[in-house]
């Protein structure tokens, strides 16, 4: 079954799912992508219901820009795709962690992880 066969399957997120989630004014929920063998924290993007369904329903991780406006697949460019393990949802329904095996860099400057430059304190 292909991504656009799955996707008109479930057109729309779960209401249930929908229902717990607390979003921004922006209608978006921070994501946080996160190697489901090691632990390791990759990055942090934003999703919204679409977006959230999509990963839900094709086992890829997809976030809105909010630069651009749009919905991407994690990788359609650069090829180092995140294929979702599993999402949960925080106690708050204010975050989702996004458990996922990164295939290459996870930083869009092309480090493994997003968090691995500025080590602010302490040391």
């Amino acid at each position: 079954m292909t991504d656009a066969d799955q996707q008109q399957l479930d057109p729309q997120l779960d209401p249930a799912i929908a229902a717990r989630l607390k979003r921004t004014a922006d209608g978006l929920v921070p994501a946080i992508a996160q190697q489901h063998d090691t632990g390791e924290v990759l990055m942090m993007g934003w999703m919204d219901d679409e977006a959230l369904r999509r990963t839900l329903t094709t086992g890829r991780a997809v976030y809105w820009s909010r630069s651009r406006q749009e919905y991407w697949a994690k990788g359609d460019t650069s090829g180092h795709v995140q294929h979702v393990k599993e999402v949960r949802l925080d106690c708050d329904g204010d975050t989702l962690l996004v458990k996922v095996d990164q295939v290459g860099a996870a930083c869009h400057t092309g480090d493994r992880t997003c968090f691995d430059a500025d080590l602010l304190g302490p040391a």
